[in-house]
């Protein structure tokens, strides 16, 4: 007789949980930086959802996941090679080159590693594709991946589906997460919420302060 499967929204465990945080890159969030988007202002949508939503509410992940012992993990756009010669076919033809030494590349120093925590860079859209995630996190017996960061309907879509697939019980928390528009974001939401629960800052914070204090 098979298991009882688990629910998406199932309790987290404790030394099983992961908070990825997806290309939170000064290149995408500091206004002036992306080429692509040079007639985006400050108050453009994407910058002002980013500045005022998005990076708080990370920051609120990161706190509480830190002080719960929860495994953070960050994921940015970035080139193994300074002529981008290692990047995916898609990201040549797009074209997306960011080399390892271009300062802007970095992650925000308002949500930037801390410690020892993993930086992985990658070179397309899912992070499952171009690195070792799916190692790492079988090796440190994950079995909770939490995800945050941008762009919602792009490398934040294929984290979910690329991680749902491998096996993982993974947990988007929506208004951590930004896309260019606000019909891209919910359209994004509603495409992939069947592969992980949709959550939100509150309540996965909630459940983070929960296990440090079980701790």
């Amino acid at each position: 007789m098979n298991p009882t499967l688990p629910r998406r929204d199932e309790p987290f465990r404790r030394n099983e949980t992961a908070l990825l945080l997806v290309d939170m890159q000064r290149i995408w969030l500091e206004p002036g930086l992306d080429p692509d988007h040079a007639d985006w202002g400050p108050d453009h949508y994407f910058y002002r959802q980013t500045r005022e939503t998005v990076i708080p509410n990370q920051q609120r992940l990161l706190a509480t996941a830190r002080a719960a012992g929860v495994e953070v993990l960050h994921t940015i756009i970035q080139s193994l090679t300074e002529d981008g010669r290692d990047r995916s076919l898609d990201h040549k033809l797009t074209p997306i080159h960011i080399p390892p030494s271009l300062a802007a590349g970095r992650p925000s120093p308002a949500v930037a590693p801390v410690g020892d925590e993993i930086l992985l860079p990658k070179t397309s859209s899912g992070v499952f594709n171009s690195t070792n995630l799916d190692y790492l996190l079988r090796n440190l017996g994950i079995r909770h991946l939490v995800v945050a960061g941008i762009l919602t309907d792009q490398c934040v879509d294929m984290t979910v589906r690329d991680g749902a697939d491998r096996g993982f019980l993974v947990t988007c928390v929506a208004d951590a997460c930004a896309a260019p528009t606000p019909e891209r974001h919910a359209n994004a939401l509603k495409a992939f919420g069947g592969y992980c629960w949709v959550s939100d800052t509150a309540i996965v914070a909630a459940r983070f302060e929960a296990m440090a204090r079980e701790a």
